[in-house]
């Protein structure tokens, strides 16, 4: 069975401003999203589930999932504050969904193959989508898997990042220490702050990009895990579910182990609005150099 590609796009850029999601960065206009449907789609993924906004559907099917239709099947989900399990309300002055696992759960009905999910704004590279793809096929019931990059590969010139730092043992992921305000330092080391203080981190360390495998029955787990994050947490204004959250628990509970698969691919993407001509140089090259076709979708 050809495994999906869920792409999580209904968030804003804060600090970039503006939906980066449509944002065109690649010789033709591209978005950075259709890069990676392009890149599942020869990894050998069937279907891509985009996770959005009722607010800007039509905006979204005609500029970007319109222009693949023909080559991969394509679904939508909606991510939206009020779709909670029954019992549950959305508190007044709320005004954000609830994460990006609340975004993943979104496509429980569209989904019943092995699958993957990423950020829309993110790009990993085909070696990601080739290595999901062949672990997919063969990982069992009880395991999931993410890619790891490194993170010197993963910083942006204009600014800090935060990171999740991955502890990896056996191939495993142990857990997922979060780190912000990665930079790299005036001695060329990387480091983060913590209580004011730079810490340094192993360039070599393996960091999550939130590209994350999964068997379906993941979002099975994922509605039980809802109810159980709102019962503790649904009538805060701003707390938010995150995939690494369920992830952690899953791992400390022993209910299904993570497995990392290494990759030493550059990620790109664009955090700030001075990384974009970075980007759009970083893709143009790879067009030059044959990693992808003068238009993606001739």
């Amino acid at each position: 069975m050809k495994p999906t590609l869920i792409v999580m796009a209904a968030g804003m850029g804060s600090r970039y401003g503006g939906l980066k999601q449509m944002d065109a960065v690649g010789i033709n206009g591209e978005t950075l999203l259709e890069y990676s449907v392009f890149d599942a789609i020869r990894a050998g993924f069937g279907k891509v589930v985009f996770v959005i906004r009722r607010d800007f559907e039509a905006a979204f099917k005609e500029q970007v999932g319109g222009r693949f239709s023909d080559r991969i099947e394509v679904a939508y989900a909606f991510q939206a504050l009020e779709n909670l399990p029954a019992g549950f309300s959305v508190p007044e002055g709320r005004v954000k969904p609830w994460g990006t696992a609340q975004a993943v759960l979104a496509c429980k009905d569209l989904v019943k193959e092995p699958f993957v999910v990423q950020n829309a704004d993110d790009f990993y590279g085909a070696e990601a989508y080739r290595l999901m793809a062949g672990h997919l096929q063969q990982m069992p019931e009880g395991e999931g898997c993410m890619v790891g990059y490194r993170v010197r590969n993963t910083l942006s010139p204009n600014g800090s990042v935060s990171r999740g730092i991955c502890e990896v043992k056996d191939g495993l992921l142990a857990g997922i220490a979060e780190r912000t305000d990665i930079r790299r330092s005036e001695d060329g080391g990387i480091v983060f702050r913590a209580d004011g203080t730079a810490v340094p981190i192993d360039e070599h360390a393996l960091c999550s990009m939130n590209f994350w495998g999964f068997h379906p029955t993941f979002l099975e787990c994922l509605e039980s895990r809802f109810v159980t994050f709102l019962e503790a947490h649904g009538q805060e204004l701003k707390s938010e579910w995150y995939i690494p959250t369920v992830v952690d628990a899953m791992i400390e509970s022993g209910e299904t182990r993570f497995r990392v698969l290494d990759s030493d691919a550059q990620w790109f993407g664009v955090t700030y609005p001075e990384d974009k001509p970075t980007v759009v140089e970083a893709l143009r090259a790879m067009h030059e150099a044959g990693d992808y076709p003068a238009r993606l979708w001739a």
